[in-house]
């Protein structure tokens, strides 16, 4: 719904210094409740750059020994899932580092500045505390402006931790400065959009799913850019992250690129602060539309709501996951061809000198990681429900606690099965079309099936926490889907120790069909993800609602 309505925006008057009267005090209060999370995330960028430039010369003692590894990035199916592989006919320890894991960064930033201001703006209005703060002498922007100056000095000190951390393993000065500028400009880029989907939606988990649809795109346009050849193409310009990846740091050093990311951040925070002054507070632009007089007898059920609620987020992970599955899939046939000339340690990856067999594998892995963050998207719906009251008017009902709790986990764990099952589908037959061998779609089916244990302990996990420790279950959880990350796409690379390897469910359950599938640990997983539920919901008997 949106209006005209002009609301009064502090004692003072409509002017622009009113509409950001209490600025100064909300950007505390947003500073003082991230506390945690901001330094965290940039941490984060911070170890990443950290752990590749001590790793990359354990892997490659000499700098001209990295010429076996860059043939896996150079390759179409490499390039998709990294960049556009500027400067790997003559490979150093930092282009290898901005062509491999800079993407990453990118995507780290992204993800940061979406949360960022998504909690700050629409989940403050969701959740009525902006109803309480806008009681007080604030202006209508200042919330909004609160949230992307932090979100503004935030990305700085990314920039800066990226830049000076990479200066100081060794990597050039000017492409360092070039990737923490290119780092940070993207994180204001996916900020600015973040400002706008929160005025779309209605509710913060729908303004997050847009921009995080938005981030898909962008690295679908990217991937699919890149990988026509190295370098991109034009498509790849057509990509935020594509723009941050045509930098080309240690290479070209191009600064011009960074000027559409600013342009882009720069216009949709003026678009946002237009839709903000045409909507009233608390409503949206996508309307909300109004339910059937009548429910469908199915919602009567707890199991039937919770699955209501979790529709939109599997509708849309659902679709970018099997999509992903199908490009894989695809590029089998690049994957055989490149084959050849792959060097032992890229071989590693795989687990295996059967290299189709091994790619099939990895399909299965790289899968389950998405369904694992999606578990983890999907359980802070219970979060939302209990903070905005509904779980209250639920609980008013004869449903117990457990009984509401388990609905929306088990919801979530059958999701997860459906997703391995349609992307291990979707996948093969992609594989099987491209290859023209149709005993792939199986092996392909049976590789996402097989390591489905892997995001139920997620799933776990994040039901443990959410009946203990709630304010942890987000953070934690996403910290679970990182581990499982890292170990199964850099573990070999990086000749990580096995125990940080042993953290991940995924390295204890077996990669078929380069391995015969293995039911005792299988069955094991799966029983520590029940038991992890288990104390979870033991958990969120014993505390209160609405209290972290």
């Amino acid at each position: 719904m949106t209006t005209h309505t002009h609301l009064a925006t502090s004692s003072t008057g409509d002017g622009t210094a009113s509409s950001l009267s209490g600025l100064r005090t909300l950007i505390r209060l947003v500073l003082r409740r991230d506390r945690i999370r901001l330094p965290a995330w940039i941490a984060g960028h911070g170890l990443l750059v950290v752990y590749i430039g001590a790793a990359l010369p354990q892997l490659a003692p000499q700098q001209a020994d990295l010429g076996n590894l860059t043939v896996m990035l150079a390759q179409p199916v490499g390039r998709m899932f990294t960049g556009p592989a500027f400067g790997l006919d003559a490979p150093t320890y930092a282009r290898f580092f901005a062509a491999g894991y800079m993407p990453y960064l990118f995507l780290l930033s992204a993800l940061m500045n979406i949360f960022l201001i998504t909690r700050h703006t629409r989940g403050e209005e969701q959740s009525g505390r902006a109803e309480l703060i806008r009681a007080n002498v604030t202006g209508r922007h200042t919330a909004l402006t609160a949230a992307l100056v932090v979100a503004l000095l935030a990305n700085a000190v990314v920039a800066a931790v990226v830049a000076v951390l990479a200066v100081g393993v060794g990597y050039a000065v000017t492409g360092s400065l070039l990737a923490g500028l290119a780092t940070g400009l993207t994180g204001m880029v996916f900020a600015g959009v973040a400002a706008v989907t929160s005025q779309l939606s209605e509710f913060s988990r729908a303004a997050s799913g847009m921009a995080g649809a938005v981030l898909g795109a962008a690295f679908l346009l990217r991937a699919l850019g890149d990988m026509v050849a190295v370098g991109g193409s034009a498509l790849s310009w057509v990509s935020p992250l594509g723009w941050a990846a045509q930098t080309a740091p240690y290479v070209h050093d191009r600064w011009a690129p960074l000027l559409l990311s600013a342009a882009l951040a720069l216009a949709a925070v003026a678009l946002a602060f237009g839709l903000q002054r045409r909507r009233d507070f608390s409503a949206s632009f996508v309307a909300t539309r109004p339910g059937r007089a009548h429910a469908h007898p199915w919602l009567g059920s707890a199991t039937g709501l919770a699955a209501r609620l979790q529709r939109g987020g599997l509708l849309g992970w659902g679709t970018a996951i099997l999509l992903l599955g199908i490009i894989d899939g695809a590029f089998t046939q690049a994957m055989i061809d490149a084959g050849d000339g792959m060097p032992d340690e890229l071989s590693a990856i795989f687990g295996t000198e059967a290299l189709v067999q091994g790619y099939t594998a990895f399909l299965g892995s790289f899968v389950v990681i998405f369904a694992a963050a999606y578990a983890v998207y999907a359980m802070q719906t219970l979060r939302a429900e209990e903070g905005s009251g509904r779980a209250d008017a639920v609980l008013a009902t004869p449903v117990s606690r457990v009984v509401w709790s388990a609905s929306h986990v088990l919801v979530i764990a059958a999701r997860i099965l459906l997703l391995a099952t349609v992307t291990g589908l979707g996948t093969g037959l992609a594989a099987a079309l491209v290859t023209g061998d149709g005993d792939l779609v199986g092996e392909v089916l049976l590789a996402h099936l097989a390591v489905v244990p892997a995001a139920l302990c997620v799933l776990g996990l994040c039901t443990a926490l959410f009946g203990w420790l709630p304010r942890l279950m987000a953070a934690l959880g996403w910290v679970a889907v990182a581990v499982l990350g890292v170990v199964e796409l850099f573990a070999a690379l990086l000749d990580l120790p096995d125990g940080l390897r042993s953290l991940s469910p995924l390295h204890h359950l077996a990669a078929v069909p380069v391995e015969e599938f293995a039911l005792t640990p299988f069955l094991v997983v799966t029983a520590v993800a029940v038991a992890a539920a288990a104390i979870g919901l033991l958990g969120l008997r014993r505390r209160q609602l609405n209290v972290t």
